[in-house]
């Protein structure tokens, strides 16, 4: 089973603007439409569209929460989180400009997070999750929920012994590298405060695997640079029409830890999981991608080893 935890979830509002987004204009919205928000969110949705068994944990306010709950039954995402009462989940804003490839992405804040809350939901974490399990945590996290409290869970996980996989920037990426993890994703920026004084991106992406097994590195539309058991590839993407980018990379990572639990090899793993996020950037939502669109644009994926 594949477990993950979206700390600060969000349901995502798509604003279909009719032009581009011009200061000191009207500018007119064609659509709203309404998708699944929040890194963890997103790969369970991948995760389920491949087949692979999983469950979304975490925290959701309960205010607007048929409406989550609406679009996860939707998106045949399995979920079982600790309730906020009295406050909504938060909303992000993805805006999408007619013509014009991308989105612009506007997130709210989220609520707080009070100490038996997050009780709540260790207990739960440590009633389900069991050694041969994966956990994935990905995102943000609310406020109230400290790097102390990330640190815990990262105790509570190891402790458990299961594989955990980390989507995490800032403070709480590097508090993951430290506590021990078996994967993380990075983007181009992030990892430059993982990086030594002098370190190449290569030779930080070989100090991190001594102690992390996968390490991955987004580099945008550019691919990425991963490492695994002294093996150093550059994945570079097929070229495609970018739509909305949002949740790519969280497709990424949803579609790579789903082919790991199905035995697949580390580079078709990754050029697998490069070719659902190539699909995905080709759909106007959050979260949407073709499995058969996939598994023709894997052939195009090209993969280079570094030594």
């Amino acid at each position: 089973m594949i477990y993950t935890i979206t700390l600060n979830p969000t349901i995502d509002r798509l604003l279909h603007l009719d032009g581009e987004l011009t200061k000191e204009k009207n500018n007119r919205l064609e659509s709203i439409a309404y998708d699944i928000g929040g890194k963890g969110h997103h790969g369970s949705f991948a995760m389920s569209k491949l087949g692979v068994e999983n469950q979304a944990l975490g925290f959701c306010g309960t205010t607007n929460k048929g409406q989550l709950d609406k679009i996860l039954e939707q998106k045949n995402i399995n979920h079982d989180f600790v309730e906020i009462y009295g406050k909504p989940t938060r909303e992000s804003y993805v805006i999408l400009e007619k013509g014009i490839s991308g989105s612009i992405l506007i997130t709210e804040k989220g609520y707080d997070v009070s100490s038996y809350a997050k009780s709540l939901l260790f207990d739960k974490i440590e009633e389900k999750v069991e050694v041969e399990d994966t956990v994935l945590i990905a995102g943000s996290m609310p406020p109230g929920f400290e790097i102390k409290d990330l640190e815990k869970l990262m105790m509570l996980l190891n402790k458990i012994g299961c594989f955990i996989a980390c989507d995490l920037s800032g403070e709480a990426l590097k508090t993951a590298v430290k506590s021990g993890v078996n994967f993380v994703k990075p983007n181009r920026f992030e990892i430059q405060e993982l990086s030594k004084q002098g370190q190449t991106l290569v030779e930080t992406v070989k100090e991190l695997t001594k102690t992390i097994d996968y390490v991955i590195v987004s580099q945008g539309g550019a691919g990425s640079l991963c490492g695994h058991a002294n093996e150093f590839y550059q994945i570079k993407p097929p070229t495609v029409v970018v739509k909305n980018d949002t949740g790519a990379g969280d497709c990424f990572v949803g579609s790579f830890l789903a082919s790991l639990t199905q035995q697949k090899s580390f580079v078709d793993a990754l050029t697998f999981a490069t070719a659902c996020s190539a699909s995905k950037v080709q759909y106007n939502d959050s979260s949407s991608f073709s499995v058969k669109d996939a598994e023709n644009l894997q052939k195009k994926v090209v993969v280079e080893k570094i030594d």
